[in-house]
């Protein structure tokens, strides 16, 4: 039964809950994260709460394996997706959205675990790791807002 509720959480949800053996490394205080500026290799998205841009992402169609850099800070509940820069304002006014370009700074894990602020749900791939559409990713953001805030007002 396990195995087939496995194969129907979607992929990025399954990477971006910590099992108990991550939880247990970041309980050793071993790992580290740095503060890296936004806004000159890539500008972060923060979404809040988490699942919801985890489903903007599932709904995208776009598949963790590729290297897509995205990052959970479990404490605050929110996603980071990482952008091409200066165009993240194309998510900006969005419900729980907040751009992160020039100007600001996101935690980063420069471990394998990451902690619990920073854990890569998707790490990049490599230096040329493709980034996130933003004008997708507020699109999807836009329909999923729109159906919770349609299903809010049925019920």
């Amino acid at each position: 039964m396990a195995n087939d509720t496995q194969h129907t959480t979607p992929a990025w949800h399954r990477l971006a809950q910590p099992g108990d053996h991550l939880r247990a490394l970041w309980g050793r205080n071993v790992d580290r994260t740095r503060w890296a500026a936004c806004g000159r290799t890539w500008d972060a998205v923060a979404i809040s709460p988490m699942a919801l841009g985890l489903q903007a992402l599932v709904a995208m169609r776009v598949g963790p394996r590729r290297g897509y850099p995205v990052l959970a800070d479990h404490l605050r509940d929110q996603l980071y997706v990482l952008v091409p820069p200066g165009t993240g304002s194309a998510a900006a006014g969005l419900p729980g959205v907040r751009v992160l370009g020039a100007g600001f700074q996101i935690l980063m894990p420069t471990t394998e675990h990451g902690t619990l602020v920073a854990h890569w749900v998707s790490p990049p791939g490599s230096a040329s790791s493709p980034l996130v559409h933003p004008d997708r990713l507020a699109h999807h953001l836009r329909a999923l807002t729109a159906a919770a805030g349609r299903e809010a007002a049925a019920s």
